[in-house]
């Protein structure tokens, strides 16, 4: 099952993805849904009957979650290729941090770029999990019955921010930025991902490939994430990040040819789940006016 957030005219629907049509929910938000019950098996006594077909709708981010655990490390590839590039830390194990909610844009949202902020934007390809139940200290044998969804999270970096951020052993500003947080194109029930350890994963930016990799390159499993960080208490609808694989811009040959820049378009995509495709754009375009002084750090 497809899980959506929408927007017709001035309403925002949740609603399951059919194909082509929109089969609306009797909810007001997608964390409600998830608060209620596991969504595959509740959502059809929810239905509506009311349907829209999905070119007359505009996809948000599926999901506002009240928490949003970011994890990082879990890729050792991304590690090996940030000791290659010589990257200002080590990219350790078991790294979380959370991330600004407010920062979450939807499928064909723009991301806004601060030249006042940075000058290396970068991209991450990360699958997230939606939390399908509350919960709090358990083990990786208990945590499959917690995952509620998969849904692609593309971690839009500012690299020359980040690295100020590391040497103090912390990060979280150079990931948070207005619109750094591409969360979608939709939430995907786990009965249609039978094992998650086995989903092709390619990033592209204007048509070219930029990351490759599958989530068998773990180093370790889903549940075992899930349950390592589960001491901090979850929620219903919470979201978290797996970490990223290797080929980020900040860590190729030349990295400033391939950092991000207005008119590109990132395409993130993760076999089973979809597409979540984002342009970036200038901040002139959007405010209307230059940006402001460079942040003085």
């Amino acid at each position: 099952m497809k899980l959506t957030t929408i927007q017709v005219g001035q309403r925002k629907l949740v609603a399951v993805l059919d194909g082509d049509i929109l089969r609306v929910l009797g909810v007001p938000e997608m964390r409600t849904l998830f608060e209620m019950g596991p969504p595959e098996q509740i959502a059809a006594g929810l239905m509506t009957g009311e349907t829209i077909h999905r070119s007359d709708a505009r996809l948000l981010a599926p999901i506002i979650p009240r928490k949003f655990f970011h994890t990082a490390g879990n890729f050792r590839e991304h590690a090996e290729e940030g000791r290659r590039a010589n990257w200002v830390n080590d990219i350790r194990p078991w790294i979380v941090f959370f991330q600004n909610v407010d920062a979450i844009i939807g499928p064909d949202e723009a991301i806004i770029y601060p030249p006042h902020l940075t000058e290396e934007m970068d991209y991450e390809l990360e699958l997230a999990v939606v939390l399908g139940k509350s919960g709090k200290h358990f083990t990786a044998d208990e945590a499959e019955s917690h995952i509620g969804g998969y849904v692609i999270f593309n971690d839009i970096t500012a690299r020359d921010i980040q690295r100020r951020e590391m040497k103090s052993a912390n990060f979280c500003f150079s990931k948070s930025i207005d619109t750094f947080c591409p969360l979608g194109p939709w939430i995907v029930t786990p009965e249609e991902i039978p094992d998650p350890h086995r989903l092709n994963m390619e990033l592209r930016v204007n048509g070219e490939l930029r990351q490759k990799s599958c989530s068998a390159n773990m180093s370790v499993t889903i549940p075992q994430i899930l349950a390592h960080y589960s001491a901090l208490g979850y929620s219903a609808g919470d979201v978290l990040s797996t970490g990223t694989v290797a080929g980020v811009a900040g860590f190729s040959a030349d990295p400033k040819a391939w950092y991000l820049k207005p008119g590109d378009v990132v395409e993130a995509q993760i076999e089973g789940i979809g597409t979540l495709r984002n342009p970036v754009v200038s901040w002139e375009s959007v405010y209307k006016t230059a940006p402001p002084p460079p942040l003085k750090w």
